[in-house]
């Protein structure tokens, strides 16, 4: 195992001399997808929380069918599925946009990881406690003020535990990324494999590159509770 270490180290963390590969690829993925999933999920949960039926019935049917299906059928539906269109094939940009199994992995797992955020974030913004909104809106909050320093900071300490599985399992997810050629972990493990014919050795390595990304995710995340939960505390005191 030491010599295959010796031998793919840069290819398994960092580079294979011309692309970005392994390790820096697969974190690369997880970062835009949960950034970008997130960002689109705080609209997506004001919106399915909404009373009107026009905007809150699209986001669910959003949410039902990307949480409803598997994740690596999404993948496969946008990399070899959507560039089969005429109106995708025969538009240049469009084309040379899913014709790249790493922009298609990308929009796959930030679209699935924006269903299942915006659950949890729609749901913890239900859970804010309804005192704390009507006393912004005595104070004189408008709406966005109301989000931005009410409903929206409150939600997220209420949704982190949820929400840091979600990370959890997007991290996990990523290992589908080789299927569509996309150099990351799996793809270098797969190839160590076929070079050395040592399957244990090559995929093991892989298990403990996911298992030291997990633990630092899952100690980060603990970390960041343990820190709302004494700033929850602080300001039980003051009250």
């Amino acid at each position: 195992m030491l010599e295959i270490i010796q031998q793919y180290w840069q290819s398994l963390l960092w580079t294979d001399g011309y692309n970005i590969t392994g390790l820096a690829m697969t974190l690369w993925i997880l970062i835009l997808s949960v950034l970008m999933g997130g960002i689109l999920s705080l609209a997506l949960a004001v919106g399915r929380n909404s009373t009107n039926k026009l905007i809150k019935l699209p986001i669910w049917l959003f949410t039902y069918i990307f949480r409803g299906t598997p994740l690596y059928v999404q993948l496969l539906i946008i990399y070899t599925g959507i560039y089969t269109l005429s109106m995708v094939k025969h538009n240049a940009w469009l084309g040379d946009f899913f014709q790249s199994g790493l922009n298609c992995t990308v929009l796959a797992f930030t679209l699935n990881t924006c269903a299942y955020t915006t659950e949890v974030f729609a749901g913890a913004m239900r859970n804010v406690p309804n005192g704390e909104i009507q006393a912004a809106t005595a104070l004189g909050f408008n709406r966005f003020q109301l989000y931005r320093y009410i409903i929206f900071p409150r939600a997220f300490r209420i949704a982190l535990p949820a929400y840091s599985n979600e990370v959890i399992f997007m991290l996990h997810s990523t290992a589908l990324a080789f299927t569509v050629t996309v150099p990351d972990v799996m793809k270098i493990a797969r190839d160590i494999y076929a070079e050395t014919y040592q399957p244990f050795h090559a995929y093991g390595i892989a298990a403990v590159i996911y298992l030291c990304v997990s633990f630092t995710l899952i100690f980060s995340f603990k970390k960041l509770e343990q820190h709302y939960l004494v700033f929850q505390r602080a300001n039980v005191k003051n009250d």
